[in-house]
């Protein structure tokens, strides 16, 4: 050890860089968790809250609340904010709250106002916020007014932030906050009207989370038609925290490839220590010492090294909630409660010795067995084979428990599962491209060209840098070709082919007794254009066969339709874009019990079958349908579609508003924006969303989740970079020995570097088109097959990903092979 720590910077790199990874990306994780926890009563808005859609509460429903502890209910819906001169008008996402608001936390704007000042009514004209978005949007001012449905508003502040945004879940559109009386007095909420009704609930201090969830069972059974979905103060942001406990999944499964391509890494470390070392090995037997004493000493040394890159990984995963703390807080609604997670760091160090000791036995395996002579004699151990059993069992058992702790530590066990099945194949099949790729090079024909036929013989010669050059590089490029290719065809998705066949606008809130004059207007409006439309409740599953859909366990690809509201509608006759695959339609006069018809790729997830039975809460109501028969639904057409369409008998007399969508696909935008104003002119109640807007607010998530993702997988192709650079050093004493003989042999060092550069290619060559071909099936499975939408091969990734695998093999490579090309011969050449 006093001999310093040259030859290991790589496999310290490597393994401090994949223990950080999975240490840091944990601790991460659990500081954001923790914030939520802290903050659930800030996030949520109150202890508990009880949400209605589509109506308010009745009297009982909210003397109920008010005895519990103080109320304060709000009303969220989408809207469109117009200016007073009908000149512009953008979708906003409306929030009325009342005078208690928020029970919890700061609701900050600028200026600082009052509630009353800040939403109340100034000569009959409401006030109201909105984030710095809208403003530009419209291109106005604080002070400014605005037409909200029939009322005007005065934007009397910027809305910095509000506590419980998080839980309203996201939306496609800025916030406007406006007073519940402010609401009303514009008209919009009417009978079916799409508004959500929230009642948030402060309950006296020091109340348990026992005696909330008493008081969740007791609503439920004093008022079990009431159809409120409930949340407490434990569970007030569970997309956020699902979304976090997803991420940091992939993040960790992420860092520990880039720790098992590491040890790679470590492996050539090892052996190209214990190759410089042959001398010192002999030696030791030579005066006696076992094959043990010479394992256990280098073992001992190994772990001390790994130790000490695991310390740094350690450190850096430490200090990342810290760094995450400051850098997240503009992006996450919720501070991170920056601390050390000794659990979380825990994991990283266990995986950071387990990676080194699969790794690391193999070679310290084979030093152990090479009798004194062969290493006096030889130049290493490239020939030795595998060591003896117990070292190749131990390395292999190792290995095993390393993917099983990795999936026991895994959220999505399946996942990890996949994942770790993905990396052990991988790892064999780059292993045997490896031998493929030399089996051609020693079975290619004879070629005049000198460099050439030196590459071809470099790449096959007995201890040839191809296998760790492969096995290192493969892995990072398969990684980034799979995310590319993912995420080139949901951008594909969504901007390219959707847009063709996706309707111009849906009109949402159509009301009754406007329905035919909004129709005849569009046709005026937009004559060559086809106006499609349909009634719209909407109503929450409450139970399948009478069971409880809460105390169901139910695949992830069907469980969304039994969370939250659903839109519902009902129709006589067989809508146009639906395809039966089981039981028939019924009759356009029917009039016996409720009948539904159920999309067929969600309900054979739940595991529905005709004749079974579906209670939906639709306004306080629960009906009981049974299933008539299963259709095919094309969610990817945008078309108005519905996992439940019922029997028109189902909902006789129940009030609702009307679902419709515009297709002109030959409309420029100006003519869309012609047709907006009209509409909204006309019926200033109707949302109206524009479906590009909706588009290119997607993409750009997608674009900046696509992002992030491919700079997560980095971390990996880094760790694949070092291992390369780590292998092609590993290899320079060898070449130094081959470029001295053959200068001495008349070559120049032109010839010699356009050997080792072609060598570097054509290895650099065959693991892109391994990259290619291993990406492009793991993307197509993933994009095809899980989510069922059209995979195409995009011939760009595949240049990417040739040009950035050969600019990584010939420019390291060169750069390792400069200074063997330099080298003096005399000294060499007194050894050999």
């Amino acid at each position: 050890m006093r001999g310093g720590l040259s030859g290991f910077m790589i496999f310290l790199t490597c393994i401090a860089l994949g223990v950080a990874a999975i240490g840091g990306v944990n601790s991460v994780a659990r500081a954001i968790s923790a914030g939520v926890a802290d903050e659930g009563q800030s996030l949520l808005g109150g202890d508990i809250r009880f949400e209605l859609t589509q109506r308010e509460a009745t009297a009982a429903e909210r003397t109920f609340l008010s005895r519990l502890g103080t109320p304060a209910a709000s009303a969220t819906m989408r809207s469109m904010a117009r200016l007073e001169d009908g000149s512009d008008q953008a979708l906003v996402e409306v929030k009325a709250v009342d005078g208690d608001y928020p029970l919890y936390g700061p609701l900050e704007t600028a200026p600082a106002l009052s509630r009353e000042y800040l939403l109340g009514e100034r000569n009959g004209v409401y006030g109201a916020a909105a984030p710095d978005i809208l403003f530009e949007r419209l291109n106005i001012e604080p002070g400014s007014r605005i037409r909200l449905g029939e009322g005007t508003f005065e934007l009397r502040a910027l809305l910095v932030s509000e506590p419980d945004a998080v839980s309203e879940g996201f939306g496609f559109a800025p916030r406007l906050m406006v007073s519940l009386e402010g609401l009303r007095a514009s008209g919009l909420i009417q009978p079916g009207s799409l508004v959500h009704h929230a009642y948030k609930l402060r309950l006296p201090d020091g109340t348990s989370d026992a005696r909330i969830a008493a008081i969740r069972e007791q609503a439920r059974t004093q008022f079990p038609e009431a159809g409120w979905s409930v949340r407490t103060r434990s569970n007030a942001a569970p997309a956020l925290a699902s979304n976090i406990e997803r991420f940091s999944q992939f993040l960790t499964l992420v860092g520990l490839t880039a720790l098992v391509v590491g040890g790679v890494g470590v492996a050539n470390a090892v052996r190209a220590y214990l190759d410089g070392k042959r001398g010192v090995i002999a030696t030791f037997k030579s005066l006696g010492a076992s094959g043990g004493f010479v394992f256990t000493v280098y073992l001992v040394q190994i772990l001390m090294i790994s130790g000490l890159g695991i310390m740094v990984g350690l450190v850096l995963g430490a200090l990342m909630p810290f760094a995450a703390t400051a850098a997240l807080a503009s992006v996450l609604p919720v501070p991170a409660e920056a601390s050390v997670y000794p659990a979380a760091l825990g994991v990283a160090a266990l995986f950071g010795v387990m990676v080194t000791l699969a790794f690391a036995l193999l070679p310290l395996g084979r030093a152990r067995d090479v009798p004194a002579t062969a290493l006096f004699r030889e130049m290493g151990f490239e020939g030795s084979g595998l060591p003896r059993l117990p070292y190749t069992a131990a390395a292999l058992g190792i290995a095993l428990l390393l993917a099983l702790f990795a999936i026991w530590f895994s959220g999505d066990r399946r996942i990890a599962t996949i994942f770790v099945g993905a990396m052990v194949f991988s790892f064999l099949v780059l292993r045997y491209v490896g031998v493929l790729v030399q089996w051609l090079a020693r079975r290619s024909p004879r070629v005049k060209s000198t460099a050439l036929r030196l590459a071809i013989g470099n790449i096959h010669r007995p201890g040839a840098l191809t296998p760790s050059v492969v096995l290192s590089l493969g892995l990072g490029l398969t990684l980034l070709v799979t995310l590319a290719l993912i995420d080139g065809n949901l951008r594909r998705q969504i901007a390219g082919s959707l847009p063709e066949r996706a309707p111009n606008f849906f009109f949402v809130d159509i009301q009754n007794s406007e329905a035919d004059a909004f129709s005849r207007l569009v046709e005026q409006e937009a004559p060559e254009g086809a106006l499609a439309r349909v009634p719209m409740l909407r109503g929450r599953v409450m139970a399948i066969n009478g069971l409880d859909v809460q105390k169901m366990t139910v695949p992830a690809d069907g469980a969304w339709v039994l969370r939250g509201d659903r839109g519902l509608t009902y129709e006589a006759e067989k809508p146009g874009n639906a395809t039966l695959t089981e039981g028939k339609w019924w009759p356009r006069d029917y009039s016996g019990e409720p009948l539904v018809s159920f999309s067929s790729e969600e309900g054979n997830a739940i595991g529905l079958k005709l004749g079974d039975t579906v209670t939906v809460n639709v306004l306080g109501r629960n009906v009981t349908a049974k299933i008539a028969n299963f259709r095919q639904v094309q969610w990817e057409s945008m078309g108005i579609n519905f996992v439940m369409v019922f029997s028109p008998n189902t909902f006789a007399g129940a009030p609702h508003s009307w679902l419709a969508t515009l297709t002109a696909s030959e409309a420029t935008p100006v003519e869309e924006a012609r047709i907006l104003n009209a509409v909204t002119r006309a019926f200033p109640a109707v949302t109206t969303v524009r479906v590009k807007d909706a588009l290119d607010i997607v993409n750009r998530l997608v674009g900046q989740l696509g992002t992030a993702i491919r700079a997560a997988a980095s971390v990996a192709l880094i760790a694949s970079v070092l291992v390369l650079a780590g292998a092609l050093a590993a290899g320079n004493r060898a070449r130094i020995h081959d470029a001295v003989v053959l200068k001495t042999l008349g070559a120049t060092r032109r010839t010699l570097i356009a050997a080792f550069s072609l060598e570097y290619a054509l290895i650099g060559l065959a693991t892109a088109v391994f990259a290619l071909l291993a990406g492009g099936i793991a993307a197509w499975f993933i994009v095809a097959r899980i989510m069922q939408l059209p995979s195409v091969f995009l011939p760009e990734v595949a240049v990417g990903t040739v040009v950035a695998a050969l600019a990584l093999t010939v420019g390291i490579g060169l750069v390792g092979t400069w200074r063997v090309l330099g080298h003096k011969a005399a000294p060499v050449l007194r050894e050999l």
